[in-house]
């Protein structure tokens, strides 16, 4: 990958953005802070995501999969041992005897999500279309329901609780932009080019001699592996977890924020994250009730509705998302500047 001064911007510009809402978290009340860091970490979500939907084309429904276990795997091993033998009695001796520092559990997590994603994807990368959608849904629901009955494993139907609450503002902002960065490197691989050489053209990519499994297999991986990092983040953020919390809900959230943001780029899963967390936090509040010079309340239910009309207007209105599949560029914004000076100044002579 050459790093010229364009590659950098396209890089710089998904970083900057983060770096900014972390720094928001120093300037508001605890409160609101919980909101920043869920867009923060909403965006390493939606990043990893991208590594694999993005430049495959295939539809995956199964992505939250390695977040959840990522989150679990996380959590269960940072609890305390004495805390674990009274609330975790059932978990297999290698879980319940041992705990892990933050940083350790978090690199646990991404390794976690690299195997699961690395056992699952030998069979599922020949797949495509509507098959691997039906067939990544199929392992969304099975690692729900390991996480929510296996009491080996996790508390079961019950809540995770007693987690450290690590994740603050500076954890947060440096593990999403390390996961930006590798999200980054890998597109401008040569990996990541032959798999984006697929997505436009499959059978054409086999013709070139480009090893169409191996490459989606390898993305799916990585993707993984991100994802595992994420829900690290996620579960020490919140400090308790239940398997539903990282079920459908997520799965459709991180979905409308990567299509609504453009799924072909980085530059669009990163603002598509921040639109829609800051829209879906909204849109939360609101269903309990929020004070706007007046009393603004949603009926129970209409944040999902909401988002999935904003996620079905874009695709009709603009498919490629709001970034229009482009990565950032000072030129695009440049000439946007452009415009909007001339046309003051003819306005100005005009008169």
């Amino acid at each position: 990958m050459t790093l010229d001064r364009r590659t950098l911007l396209e890089l710089a510009g998904p970083i900057a953005l983060v770096v900014i809402a972390g720094l928001l978290c120093l300037t508001v009340s605890r409160t609101i802070e919980i909101y920043f860091l869920l867009a923060i970490i909403s965006v390493a979500i939606v990043t990893s995501i991208s590594v694999f939907v993005g430049n495959s084309g295939v539809l995956s429904f199964g992505q939250i999969s390695f977040v959840a276990v990522g989150a679990f795997s996380s959590g269960v091993l940072t609890i305390p041992v004495e805390s674990k033998a009274g609330v975790l009695p059932a978990l297999f001796p290698l879980l319940r005897d041992h705990t892990l520092g933050n940083v350790p559990s978090l690199a646990l997590a991404a390794a976690v999500g690299a195997v699961l994603a690395l056992v699952l994807g030998l069979p599922l990368m020949r797949l495509s279309g509507l098959a691997a959608g039906i067939a990544t849904f199929a392992v969304l629901m099975i690692t729900h329901n390991l996480l929510r009955e296996w009491e080996k494993i996790g508390p079961g139907a019950t809540t995770l609780a007693l987690i450290p609450e690590t994740t603050g503002w500076l954890q947060a902002t440096v593990g999403t932009v390390l996961v930006i960065v590798v999200a980054f490197v890998y597109r401008h691989s040569r990996p990541g080019r032959m798999l984006c050489a697929s997505r436009e053209d499959a059978a054409a990519a086999a013709a070139a001699g480009i090893n169409v499994h191996r490459q989606r297999l390898f993305a799916f991986t990585l993707s993984g592996a991100l994802g595992g990092l994420a829900g690290g983040l996620y579960v020490h953020m919140l400090g308790s977890i239940t398997a539903d919390q990282v079920f459908l809900d997520l799965t459709f959230l991180t979905l409308a924020m990567l299509v609504v943001g453009g799924a072909s780029s980085l530059w669009g899963a990163v603002i598509g994250a921040l639109l829609v967390s800051g829209l879906s936090s909204f849109l939360s509040e609101s269903e309990s009730g929020i004070d706007l010079g007046f009393r603004f309340h949603l009926p129970e239910g209409s944040r999902l509705v909401i988002l999935g009309a904003v996620m079905a207007a874009v695709l009709i209105l603009r498919p490629s998302g709001i970034s229009g599949g482009r990565e950032f560029s000072l030129d695009g914004a440049g000439r946007l500047v452009g415009r909007l000076v001339g046309l003051h100044t003819s306005k100005g002579g005009s008169r």
